[in-house]
């Protein structure tokens, strides 16, 4: 049953149950994206390939989205058009060209952990780090004001990254090339998705962003779906080879649960995700915060690996910046609520002594 309240009436949740939400479903999704790719688990003849990968669990990340809008029934807050006589949700221009660019990033996250050589650690550094630096470069282009926390907690993220990333640079021959176009279609994705947020959402009314949350959702694993279908019809090559077997003999493999966990658990990013992001605050906060929650996903998801599947170990360079992580969500977390607290006292006090 759903709370047909308006938004406005209900508390939207603290931001910290969405980072919460994001790390748990990221962990387990890097480390079985790779345990799949790299042919740790048994996969049948051949390890998984990236591309293989992505039909299933693609299917799976649309229907994880279609029950979600259904149980909350936020499917009803997206903008509607009359086609035929029947009125349906439709997405404006801006938030079908940014479920677009959240298509691409779909794409290129799962593809990311599939590459043979690079390590979770390593690729998701490039991302991370990547994001973490366009934050206050998109919140100076939209006029929006950083907060002395946010400058800390968005330089203690980078700090962890740096730390981590000075084990892995001697891995750099493993960055082929296309992992880097993968990477750079990443961030290009993420720049157009989070600068179109910041103007049209990104709002202090829930509401707003929750529609276009939903406007968003309807265009971004849908269209990523039939793209792939296209591509799986008209590709050549090992490419469009593989495509086919995501469709097709990709269904026969002993692993079609893990690959269809895999979309689950990438939906469930998706959504933690987007929702931290379409926060009202700076983005110099909230992609820290979602950025802290996927680093030490990914170093959870690389002791998994290292533990069970004897895959490889975490230094302790890595483990030096998760420690810098949790020194940036203390900086994102207390200081706003030693802020919120007193300006509650002062309003009580306001209160009290009248006029």
């Amino acid at each position: 049953m759903t709370d047909d309240r308006p938004m406005s009436v209900r508390a939207a949740p603290s931001i910290w149950w969405w980072a919460f939400g994001y790390f748990a479903c990221y962990a387990p999704y890097a480390a079985m994206t790779k345990a799949l790719s790299a042919g740790l688990i048994d996969t049948g003849a051949t390890p998984v390939g990236g591309v293989e990968l992505l039909p299933p669990s693609v299917i799976a990340a649309v229907a994880t989205l279609i029950v979600f809008f259904v149980a909350t029934g936020w499917w009803r807050k997206a903008g509607r058009r009359t086609i035929a006589g029947v009125s349906l949700p439709f997405p404006g221009k801006l938030t079908f060209l940014s479920g677009l660019c959240s298509s691409g990033i779909i794409a290129t996250t799962t593809l990311a952990y599939t590459f043979k050589g690079v390590s979770i650690v390593f690729v998701m550094l490039l991302m991370r780090g990547g994001v973490l630096v366009m934050a206050p470069i998109i919140d100076r282009i939209t006029g929006r004001h950083v907060r002395w926390f946010s400058w800390s907690g968005l330089v203690l993220s980078l700090s962890a990254l740096v730390v981590a990333f000075a084990f892995d640079a001697k891995r750099g021959g493993d960055l082929t090339l296309v992992c880097a176009i993968d990477v750079a279609l990443y961030l290009g994705c993420y720049f157009v998705r989070l600068s179109f947020m910041s103007r049209q959402a990104k709002s202090s009314e829930p509401g707003a962003n929750l529609r276009y949350f939903v406007e968003e959702g309807l265009v971004s694993a849908p269209a990523l779906l039939l793209l792939l279908g296209i591509g799986a019809l008209t590709m050549g090559g090992d490419g469009g080879e593989q495509l086919r077997a995501g469709f097709t003999t990709f269904w026969d493999r002993p692993v079609v649960l893990h690959g269809l966990a895999v979309g689950v658990l990438s939906q469930g990013t998706g959504i933690c995700g987007g929702l931290i992001f379409l926060d009202s605050r700076e983005n110099s906060f909230c992609v820290p915060v979602n950025r802290a929650s996927s680093v030490l996903a990914g170093l959870v998801s690389s002791a998994w690996l290292a533990i069970v599947l004897d895959y490889r170990g975490i230094p302790s360079n890595e483990l030096k910046g998760a420690a810098l992580i949790i020194g940036a969500i203390v900086f994102l977390t207390v200081p706003p609520a030693l802020m919120k607290r007193r300006a509650a006292r002062a309003a009580a006090t306001a209160a009290a002594t009248g006029p």
